[in-house]
């Protein structure tokens, strides 16, 4: 693997999931999920300078893959609880720690490399510790999240932002609550709920911090670790993305890949050639 440059895009694979083994091996219309993700993050690396993309795993399966693929590969320890922990001791045992991390989730194939390089390019600029992608809500999709709740009330998260920008909150709820729905709806205007899509990019002292600290009240009650910078009160700048075509963020289930593929399909193939 060459020297890492400014930055890195740390691609966390696991093969144990108990809903889905061996999840980053899995195929997805012939291409693995990892090869998937991979090529993603390539393609973000390409829209900005000084960065460079490793994969993180704990199993030598994974990491066989990543080197077939051309991926630079750090193995890391099994017991790390979550992907931010897995990309933080990544980026640790590289020889020249990065400046920023950004953490691409290797069950995530259809996050956007223009959303990957928007990161990047909100973190150099804006002074935030973290930099995470959200995206507005037509009442048609909020319409779907409510539905979707009713079954499922802890998928989806939603973010309440400042007007410059910054998180404000994180909720598995759907804020801000809307007193007067139908004159918002009359107003033929997007909904004012903004949709959080799971991908984050950390200065590396913020990712330091991160792991030393323990979770936070609120991060436990809701299950999101993004509210541990909020609770102690650092800076999350969310950046607009445009809603995902493909309509799914991760992989995780048997269905969520039916799903995937059906939708690949319908809509085609965002692998890039």
């Amino acid at each position: 693997m060459s020297e890492p440059q400014t930055d890195i895009i740390v691609v966390p694979a696991r093969y144990g999931s108990s809903r889905l083994p061996g999840k980053p091996l899995l195929k997805l219309t012939g291409r693995t999920l990892l090869e998937r993700v991979v090529a993603n993050a390539r393609r973000a690396a390409s829209l900005t300078e000084g960065c460079d993309v490793v994969v993180a795993t704990d199993d030598q399966r994974i990491a066989d893959h990543a080197k077939e693929i051309g991926a630079g590969v750090v193995m890391t320890d099994p017991t790390l609880d979550s992907g931010t922990a897995r990309a933080h001791a990544a980026a640790s045992q590289l020889g020249a720690q990065p400046e920023r991390v950004i953490c691409l989730q290797g069950d995530a194939p259809f996050i956007s490399p223009d959303t990957v390089a928007a990161l990047i390019a909100v973190l150099r600029k804006s002074g935030s510790e973290v930099a995470t992608p959200v995206f507005q809500l037509d009442w048609g999709r909020l319409d779907l999240l409510r539905a979707h709740k009713q079954n499922a009330p802890f998928s989806g998260t939603t973010c309440v932002r400042a007007e410059d920008g910054r998180a404000l909150w994180f909720s598995k709820a759907i804020l801000p609550a809307l007193r007067n729905e139908k004159s918002l709806r009359d107003a033929e205007r997007p909904s004012p709920v903004w949709q959080h899509q799971g991908l984050y990019a950390y200065t590396m002292q913020s990712l330091d911090w991160f792991v030393r600290t323990p979770p936070g009240r609120y991060e436990v009650l809701e299950g999101l670790e993004q509210l541990r910078f909020l609770e102690h009160g650092k800076t999350i700048a969310t950046v607009p993305v445009e809603a995902q075509k493909l309509g799914l963020s991760g992989i995780d289930t048997p269905a969520d890949l039916e799903l995937a593929e059906a939708a690949i399909r319908e809509m085609g193939d965002p692998f890039p050639a």
